[in-house]
């Protein structure tokens, strides 16, 4: 079998990052990016502004901003190209994307698999597995501290924003407080924008504060992490303790956790799946024999 080939939707943090998981990976090619503007950046490969100037497309990483995926994804699968996005809008809206996303690519052969980024997406496999060991029990995800990408972008859209950080603070036992620094457009009034900031959906659930800056580059910083905690029980046992803890740069781990599920996409029927419906071992390059013997 050929590479398979994949583009890159975007040219954002993400974007760059998954051109480069897409160049280490011995099974694909990069067969381009898509944006808006088309100017070439100086990649060393095509930049065009539709998908249809690159010829044969196995896969698409989207890297557009996640209230864009369900606007974007099917315009993709439409035309029997696999599409990857790391939508992080948890609960009813990812069941809701999954749902139209599956009528598509059911309709013209093609895979979609959301969310798969790092949370939701690695992490959400890590509940799951979590979930199995102790079947009773509580499961805590504690982000931060870090910068999140999508509360990130959310300010960037709000009237009056020129610029903007979003720090996710762990207060405990999966709770969190959102920090947000913003650099304003000239004229905008930063009470109003504030109060925007903290009636968005991506922070109306949390403690918010909003901070005015004059320069958000000076204090961006994109690394993050995350501790999943279960306290559970199984069978006889009564106190089990389940931990993961990482700390990522944030751009690079979502790009990379969407790369591999760009190669899974490619041995999976045709529909919408989150990254918890993947078989893990489809997400690693090579012969699975080779593979269950090397990791198991």
């Amino acid at each position: 079998m050929g590479k398979i080939r994949v583009c890159v939707v975007g040219y954002g943090n993400v974007g760059k990052e998954a051109i480069e998981c897409i160049r280490q990976a011995p099974d694909m090619e990069l067969a381009g990016v898509v944006r808006r503007n088309p100017e070439n950046p100086g990649l060393d490969c095509p930049v065009v502004s539709s998908v249809d100037e690159l010829g044969k497309v196995d896969v698409a990483v989207l890297t557009s901003p996640s209230r864009q995926v369900p606007a974007i994804a099917p315009l993709y699968l439409e035309k029997g190209i696999n599409t990857v996005d790391s939508f992080d809008i948890h609960g009813d809206p990812t069941l809701a994307l999954k749902k139209d996303l599956d009528q598509v690519g059911k309709a013209h052969g093609s895979v979609a698999i959301i969310s798969a980024g790092w949370d939701p997406g690695t992490d959400s496999v890590f509940r799951v597995l979590f979930a199995a060991m102790a079947p009773r029990g509580i499961t805590y995800t504690n982000f931060g501290p870090g910068m999140s990408m999508g509360h990130t972008v959310a300010v960037k859209a709000i009237p009056g924003v020129k610029n903007a950080l979003s720090m996710t603070l762990p207060a405990g036992f999966g709770t969190h407080k959102r920090d947000v620094y913003v650099e304003l457009e000239d004229g905008a009034d930063f009470a109003q924008v504030a109060e925007a900031i903290k009636k968005d959906p991506y922070f109306v659930h949390d403690e918010t504060r909003v901070t005015k800056v004059d320069n958000v580059m000076e204090i961006e910083a994109m690394g993050h992490g995350v501790l999943l905690q279960r306290y559970g029980a199984a069978g006889t046992a009564e106190n089990l303790v389940l931990e993961l803890k990482t700390r990522l740069t944030n751009p690079s781990a979502t790009a990379q956790v969407m790369v591999s599920a760009a190669r899974a996409s490619t041995r999976m029927k045709p529909g919408a799946y989150t990254l918890v419906e993947v078989p893990p071992i489809d997400l690693l390059p090579g012969d699975k024999d080779d593979l269950v013997k090397h990791w198991v």
